[in-house]
């Protein structure tokens, strides 16, 4: 029995080409290398001594970069092509972060961080392309999720990594190994993956055809960003407010942090593949995915005001894991399928700028309303979100509806 198991989880995995698999790779490089962002915010505030406010204006420097990042990325992959932007984002971006560990200013680090993440963030909407391109048609949304699993992966393993590199070698130690791991990825990518310049026809020629020309003409489009911000923006907490609440609330270290973080990239790598597989194979309509996936998300919030015991903090990672599971390789799909052929950078530009700007949101105002009010009521407002996200999804879902009769 445990054989066959075995063998059906396997079987996910088969039939992408070599490129989908160096995309995968690189990706989970990146991310186990990007030790710095779950604790960015703990090394402002007790490092550098910033009080909450000033922590809120840094990371949403870190979101505006993103924003401006991701459009430019979207742009420039329909210009010039995803090849070019995907190269340049992840070197140079790599560089950058060399330089970032020696600004200890307020306004210095607001714009470092605002220009590093304005250059790496180039790399996500060319990236979702990419995945157009080198992945079968028949198989991308769960290409999409072989992408978020090495994500996942290399968020399982960098956070404990990161944990114990600030106990052995302090912070500045994070920033040299996350700017070599960004230079190692890209030069891995270059090496084995040629450019590919035409962009495969869509397999989906009914979605082309119901999609207006003009991406800011498409309504359905503009809820599911709603959608998307919204369940972004709770699911962001976990690398803004919740390493402050374990510590402060529970006195939980970095590595102790670091294996909780790690519990959502385990469950992932577990989990996501075969639940995508079945949803795929079984047809399930993807907007009630998501809603689904929000209202987990939702859920893992309230879960946190019963905060008697260390075991809730296990109990909302394991629920929040779930309800990404469902809201992201979907939300993902949705998006890539949306758009029409030879706008595809402009809808992942929208797309991943929706999650930039919930990056700003959660940051800014969960630490503001921690900082006036404190940590029940920022898990009771996250949570109170979600509900209004599922409700917006089920808009969502007559919209489109709407557009096939």
């Amino acid at each position: 029995m445990l054989k066959t198991a075995l063998s059906r989880y396997i079987n996910n995995f088969k039939g992408f080409r070599r490129e989908v698999w160096i995309l995968a790779l690189i990706t989970f490089i990146n991310r186990a290398g990007t030790m710095v962002l779950p604790f960015l915010s703990k090394y402002l505030k007790e490092n550098l001594h910033f009080t909450y406010g000033e922590v809120g204006w840094i990371m949403v420097s870190f979101g505006v970069g993103s924003m401006l990042g991701s459009w430019l990325g979207g742009k420039l992959s329909d210009k010039i092509g995803f090849y070019k932007v995907m190269v340049f984002s992840l070197f140079t971006s790599g560089v950058m972060f060399f330089g970032l560990q020696y600004i200890t200013s307020f306004w210095g680090l607001c714009f470092g961080v605002f220009a590093i993440m304005t250059i790496a963030d180039m790399f996500r909407p060319a990236m979702f392309v990419s995945l157009g391109v080198y992945a079968k048609p028949e198989n991308r949304v769960r290409a999409l999720s072989l992408v978020r699993l090495s994500v996942n992966l290399g968020f399982a393993t960098g956070p404990v990594l990161g944990g114990l590199i600030i106990l052995g070698m302090g912070y500045q130690g994070l920033f040299w190994i996350d700017g070599s791991t960004c230079i190692l990825a890209i030069l891995i990518f270059a090496y084995f993956v040629k450019e590919k310049k035409k962009i495969t026809a869509h397999e989906d020629e009914s979605t082309v055809l119901l999609v207006p020309k003009s991406v800011f003409r498409d309504k359905p489009f503009w809820v599911f960003l709603f959608v998307s911000f919204t369940t972004a923006m709770l699911f962001f907490q976990i690398f803004t407010t919740l390493p402050l609440f374990h510590h402060e609330k529970y006195g939980l270290s970095e590595f102790e942090t670091g294996l909780l973080l790690s519990l959502n990239g385990i469950l992932i790598f577990m989990f996501e593949m075969p639940i995508v597989s079945i949803m795929e194979r079984k047809q399930v309509n993807r907007i009630k995915i998501i809603f689904w996936g929000a209202f987990l998300i939702s859920l893992s919030f309230y879960v946190l005001l019963m905060d008697v015991w260390v075991g809730i903090l296990g109990i909302s990672i394991v629920i929040v894991t779930f309800g990404e599971i469902l809201s992201f390789p979907f939300s993902n799909a949705f998006a890539m399928g949306r758009a029409p052929r030879g706008q595809e950078g402009r809808y992942m530009a929208l797309y991943t700028m929706s999650f930039s700007l919930a990056h700003i949101v959660s940051s800014k105002v969960g630490l503001e309303i921690i900082g006036r009010f404190g940590y029940a009521t920022n898990w009771f407002l996250m949570g109170s979100f979600g509900v209004v996200a599922m409700f917006f999804n089920l808009w969502l879902q007559r919209l489109v509806q709407t557009e096939k009769q």
